[in-house]
């Protein structure tokens, strides 16, 4: 059985890592099988994908049910916000990663193909025609590129929902620490709202570059342009749901002034995503 100590919770032992390692493996080993056209791939994956997912649930609501009965201390919410910034701090990394792709692709690779400093022999013996031009396909199609994705209006107009998303989510928070439930349920919900209106229109764009013939494929530009964006649309989706579960803890009457770090936690992300997505429509849509 579980144990609150002098100092830490400790809880009783779990079935759900290993049943998470079970999932992800059929999950995985099935979209494996899938891509090189095993006929047991699909339903493999399925079935790992409902383990997953039954597996989430499970622990989600195990750590819900402790929260509740109050078994946590200060030592374990020390711990779970250490442990989110960590994770926060990991999800920087990653998209650091893509924008520092995208950085030297346009700021050294393109002046090398053009023959700047140590790529001016490159220049002469194989892509002398090679002229500068952004976004570009890259020296085999000599810089020639017939599409750029734009500022207006979709993204401009979704960035101006994710920025009022995070307007409505810290009143949402402000209404928790003053105990108003009312306005706290409305501010999660126009919030989770814009939140999937954001992805949503995050389709429509990507329908309309498909049609301008824009794919992952579209050299340098395409692929760091889908990159960015279709993780920050996977990371918004993700943010939207936490923040919808957390609603609907919200009207089930779960969180206090005092206690609601999950709240918090999901806060935190969704900030997270605000922030990344200004990058983005700066150096990704206008520069």
């Amino acid at each position: 059985m579980a144990q609150a100590g002098n100092h830490y919770f400790v809880p009783e032992v779990a079935k759900w890592p290993i049943m998470g390692s079970i999932g992800l493996t059929l999950l995985f080993g099935g979209f494996s099988s899938y891509l090189n056209g095993g006929s047991m791939g699909m339903p493999i994956m399925l079935a790992g994908f409902a383990v997953v997912i039954f597996m989430m649930f499970g622990w989600f609501g195990e750590v819900i049910r402790e929260s509740e009965h109050g078994v946590y201390s200060k030592w374990e919410d020390k711990s779970f916000r250490l442990g989110m910034s960590w994770f926060i701090f990991s999800e920087v990394m990653f998209f650091a990663a893509f924008f520092g792709a995208l950085f030297y692709a346009r700021e050294f690779s393109v002046p090398w193909l053009l023959g700047e400093g140590s790529g001016a022999e490159t220049h002469r013996q194989l892509w002398s025609g090679y002229t500068e031009i952004w976004p570009t396909n890259g020296p085999a199609d000599m810089g020639e590129s017939d599409f750029h994705m734009g500022w207006w209006p979709l993204p401009f107009i979704n960035t101006v929902i994710l920025l009022t998303s995070g307007l409505t989510l810290t009143w949402a928070h402000h209404a928790m620490k003053v105990n108003d439930r009312r306005k706290l349920i409305i501010g999660l919900f126009l919030t989770v709202a814009l939140g999937f209106i954001f992805v949503y229109l995050q389709v429509v764009e990507y329908q309309e570059a498909y049609h301008e013939g824009m794919k992952l494929s579209s050299g340098i530009y395409g692929s760091t342009f889908f990159m960015l964006t279709g993780f920050h649309g996977m990371h918004v989706t993700l943010g939207a749901i936490m923040l919808l579960v957390m609603l609907l803890r919200a009207i089930k009457g779960h969180f206090t002034p005092e206690r609601h770090f999950a709240f918090e936690a999901a806060a935190w992300y969704w900030h997270f995503v605000d922030v990344v997505w200004l990058g983005l429509f700066i150096f990704v849509y206008i520069l």
